[in-house]
């Protein structure tokens, strides 16, 4: 009975991982069960025994993709254990971040998607929009929430933008842009005199 627990609870992760890298790359509505369980080496059949429906499987896939993209976040921290701004913009602005969506944040990569989605998919996302503004806030040593807030937004919007842009230039340019700004406004005592 153990080994089989085990071995179910094995397949649904990979079935989470996969749905999860799909719907960073392509949207909540790009999993189609058929398709995700042949990619899992399952049968359709096989899907109800770990999931109650494809809406179950997507909240489950966004909370697994969140979680994955936060740990990423978390894990560029400084001394101490704080986080360290500079890190988090430069390795969120950047082309391999850009370039590879379905590794990625999960709030750029569907923000869209789960802002036109029902309550339980924008209820999944919502803590983590929260979490991401208190690192940034954390990193920036600030009492002001604001300052954390239009950076987070800054960087996620930036993001989404950049992988919009068809003209790779620009798209570099959009992503510098903001990366650039954001980092002249981690340390705005010195730009004030």
């Amino acid at each position: 009975m153990g080994h089989s627990q085990a071995a179910k609870a094995r397949t649904r992760e990979r079935i989470l991982t996969e749905a999860a890298a799909q719907i960073r790359e392509a949207g909540l509505e790009s999993v189609s069960v058929s398709t995700l369980m042949r990619k899992a080496n399952l049968t359709n059949g096989g899907f109800y025994g770990h999931f109650e429906s494809r809406a179950d499987l997507l909240v489950e896939a966004l909370r697994r993709a969140l979680k994955e993209g936060a740990a990423k976040a978390h894990g560029r921290s400084g001394a101490q254990g704080k986080p360290d701004f500079a890190a988090i913009v430069r390795g969120y602005l950047s082309r391999a971040h850009r370039d590879a969506p379905q590794n990625g944040c999960a709030i750029a990569a569907l923000v869209s998607d789960v802002g036109r989605a029902d309550m339980t998919a924008r209820a999944a996302m919502s803590p983590h929009v929260e979490s991401f503004f208190e690192m940034v806030a954390r990193a920036l040593a600030d009492e002001e929430e604001n300052r954390a807030i239009a950076a987070v937004c800054a960087m996620v919007g930036a993001l989404a933008l950049s992988r919009v842009v068809t003209d790779p230039k620009r798209s570099d340019a959009i992503l510098k842009a903001v990366r650039e700004s954001l980092l002249k406004q981690e340390q705005p005592e010195a730009h004030s005199a």
